[in-house]
């Protein structure tokens, strides 16, 4: 499976809970449906995206993305221009 990096964070973009790589140790963004799954002994939350708000203090860099068909400075997770929302931080421990 591809996964896409995110354009202003070190991390990847899984787009469905239940393609969540076992084998990768690095950061990853999940979709919020992963609390509903969530185990304390298997992933270490760093943070969360919910529309931006939070991605200075995940120190995510500001970039231009698309957002409601505007085009403005965005420190939420963005792949390929376009921002991302409600996302969940997660690695694995």
């Amino acid at each position: 499976m591809k996964y896409y990096k995110y354009d202003n964070y070190d991390a990847i973009e899984v787009s469905k809970v239940k393609d969540i790589p076992m084998d990768y140790d690095g950061i990853m963004g999940v979709p919020i449906t992963f609390l509903d799954k969530y185990n304390p002994n298997q992933f270490e939350i760093l943070g969360s995206y919910n529309n931006g708000i939070h991605g200075k203090e995940l120190g995510a860099v500001k970039t231009e993305a698309l957002v409601c068909g505007k085009t403005i400075l965005w420190n939420g997770p963005i792949i390929n221009g376009k921002a991302l929302y409600k996302r969940i931080i997660i690695r694995k421990k």
